[in-house]
């Protein structure tokens, strides 16, 4: 059972992919769309959202992309999730509306599921702080999942 959404799932997958490539050059995200059967104009919105949130940089110009805003050891799973899901919405379930038009919360809602759903999401994304980007590449190294797809440069002359 996968507790993420899909965008968040994704939006760890770019980063890592970003962060497994993007040296010497960012990484466009056509080639991102590409490796992972995405259209480019739905990861795009989601790459900017990570912008943003300051865990990307975005480079412009015909060899831009998009780069690590910060050391890959300094970005953990929950910041790119934080991220990429935005603020939370406080909005409760309801089980009517007053005339002025907001929302009745349910006792049981407000008072009991909330506070406890709340509870167990902080503990997910404090375990999720614990996980790093550069903990994720080194594991999909280990596991060579890209299949030596970095560009590897010869300096020697």
């Amino acid at each position: 059972m996968n507790l993420l959404p899909r965008r968040s799932l994704l939006a760890v997958a770019a980063v890592v992919d970003i962060a497994y490539h993007a040296r010497p050059t960012p990484i466009a995200a056509k080639t991102l769309a590409a490796r992972h059967g995405l259209p480019p104009r739905h990861l795009e919105t989601l790459l900017q959202v990570l912008v943003r949130a300051g865990i990307l940089k975005g480079v412009r110009g015909p060899r831009g992309g998009y780069e690590l805003a910060r050391e890959r050891r300094r970005i953990s799973i929950a910041d790119i999730v934080r991220g990429a899901l935005g603020e939370p919405e406080d909005e409760p379930e309801g089980r009517g509306r007053e005339p002025d038009g907001k929302i009745i919360p349910s006792p049981l809602v407000s008072e009991v599921v909330t506070p406890m759903i709340r509870s167990a999401s902080e503990s997910f994304l404090e375990r999720l702080d614990e996980i790093t980007v550069e903990d994720l590449c080194l594991e999909a190294e280990r596991r060579s999942v890209f299949e030596d797809s970095r560009p590897t440069y010869d300096f020697t002359i």
